[in-house]
């Protein structure tokens, strides 16, 4: 069963699915919570992801991250990767969720037989990373050796949101037992046992496995699942980095967590030869899962108030104030969560956060857009922020990363006009391509072909000002498009 370790690589697989619609309204659809920066952080949650490990102190091989992603994702995790300083991912794009087993079954499969996987949430905190390197270390011959392993937080209190993990027989030198049992999400009096027996981790949803072994797991386990995921990635298609699985077969796949499909039928299973292993954690862990877990890991002043952005709080107790734009002022309140968007604002008793997916699922139930997308929306090319609109008009603030360009495109209902505010503009209106620098304009009347790109290194920022019968994104029909989102005759529901 043992591979030979000089063979083996580690590769990171950082699950970048999911919506967070509990951190609503700074998590969106388009653009979810593993994409932020939350709180006062210069990186977003994918960033610190892929970063964890640079502090790894063992001779351990180690591949540059793969990443599991929603394919309309494809761009923004893309370009935090790039500015993060990491080059040569691979980035699976699942053309439906189907939760994490088929997720780290396609990183399997996409993976090269010799590595061991690191299965990562993209939307988790890790304060110390340099204790979650420890962890890894110590799993690390455990996983060349074929088990497979999680990491277990050690439970600061009796936590009613987690599963958990009972300990077994400790493994010897490696500070990791085997697993003796799940439980599920317990109730408060279940939790307290658990916490007081000394015995029990909350279940942190990282895990570590040889891919063959996983694949092994799968076929004896979820061999319906394993069939679907090999069809997709068989008849998958790649370009750039993307890596396509085929959507028809992917769509067949059945839905399960990595916990439910695989490892918890493994200490039961001991003739499949993948001992199921857990390795404590204590590194300033959590899942994030809604804004009172946000409080919990920002610092707090004196009163107990945690704080992101222009912030006051006067005779405010025990709460979270997290504005993105305005000033928040409190005054005699406690326990609220406060959180503050270009166009949206959320007041909520913190005790009630995990609730909050009900004000989405209402938005989603009115049909209001909120639910979904942000007023700031992120392209490949760059970012448009919609000012301001009226009847037969809207007013964007669009802003052009240093070379890259919008696709060449055309409208049937509207006509635009652009103004350049900073750095210089290459046009296309219709035959002429022409530069346009700052305080410069021109017109773009309906149904002209036209294109935006900054050939400068600084960023390309404009203001377009709509109008028109119809001012809808899907009025866009694409001739060219450098980032391959649309042939000419179809129109999208993005620029």
């Amino acid at each position: 069963m043992t591979a030979p370790l000089t063979t083996l690589h580690l590769l990171p697989v950082i699950l970048c699915g999911g919506a967070g619609t509990r951190l609503w309204p700074m998590s969106r659809e388009t653009y979810p919570k593993q994409f932020l920066r939350l709180g006062d952080q210069n990186l977003s949650m994918l960033q610190e992801t892929v970063k964890r490990l640079d502090g790894l102190t063992q001779p351990i091989p180690k591949a540059q991250p793969l990443i599991v992603c929603n394919g309309e994702h494809r761009f923004l995790a893309a370009q935090q990767l790039q500015e993060a300083g990491v080059e040569g991912s691979q980035l699976v794009l699942e053309p439906v969720g189907r939760n994490t087993a088929p997720a780290l079954t396609l990183a399997a499969l996409a993976a090269r037989p010799q590595a061991v996987l690191l299965a990562m949430p993209a939307d988790h905190v890790i304060a110390d990373a340099a204790r979650l390197c420890a962890a890894v270390e110590a799993a690390w011959p455990l996983a060349c050796d074929g088990a497979m392993i999680t990491f277990g937080v050690v439970a600061s209190r009796p936590e009613t949101g987690y599963g958990y993990i009972e300990k077994g027989a400790g493994i010897r030198d490696h500070g990791a037992f085997a697993i003796q049992r799940f439980a599920e999400k317990p109730d408060l009096e279940s939790a307290q046992s658990y916490i007081a027996s000394g015995n029990y981790l909350w279940n942190s949803g990282l895990f570590m496995v040889r891919a063959d072994q996983w694949l092994k797991a799968m076929a004896e386990l979820q061999p319906a699942m394993l069939q679907a995921c090999r069809a997709a990635m068989e008849h998958s298609s790649r370009d750039m980095d993307f890596i396509r699985p085929d959507a028809d077969a992917f769509a067949a796949c059945p839905a399960d967590s990595i916990d439910y499909a695989i490892m918890e039928h493994l200490p039961s299973r001991p003739d499949l030869g993948i001992p199921a292993c857990v390795v404590p954690l204590d590194a300033g862990w959590s899942d994030l899962g809604a804004w009172d877990a946000l409080w919990d890991v920002l610092p707090h002043d004196a009163r107990g108030n945690a704080h992101a952005g222009k912030t006051l709080a006067v005779d405010t107790y025990d709460s979270l104030l997290v504005s993105e734009a305005c000033l928040i002022a409190t005054l005699g309140v406690n326990n609220l969560v406060v959180v503050q968007t270009s166009d949206a604002i959320l007041v909520a008793d913190k005790r009630r956060t995990q609730d909050v997916k009900k004000v989405v699922a209402e938005l989603k139930a009115q049909k209001r857009t909120l639910a979904s997308a942000p007023r700031k929306v992120h392209r490949p090319w760059g970012w448009y922020d919609s000012i301001d609109g009226g009847e037969r008009f809207q007013v964007k603030r669009i802003v052009v990363n240093p070379g890259a360009r919008l696709s060449l495109q055309m409208h049937h209902h509207r006509a635009e006009h652009w103004v350049v505010v900073r750095g210089t503009a290459e046009v296309t209106n219709g035959e002429e391509t022409f530069l346009l620098s700052e305080n410069e304009s021109t017109f773009i009347p309906l149904g002209h072909v036209h294109r935006l790109a900054n050939p400068g290194k600084v960023p390309l920022e404009i203001v377009e000002v709509q109008s028109g019968g119809y001012l809808g994104e899907d009025d866009i029909v694409r001739f060219d498009d450098a980032y391959g989102r649309a042939s000419p005759e179809s129109t999208q529901l993005a620029r």
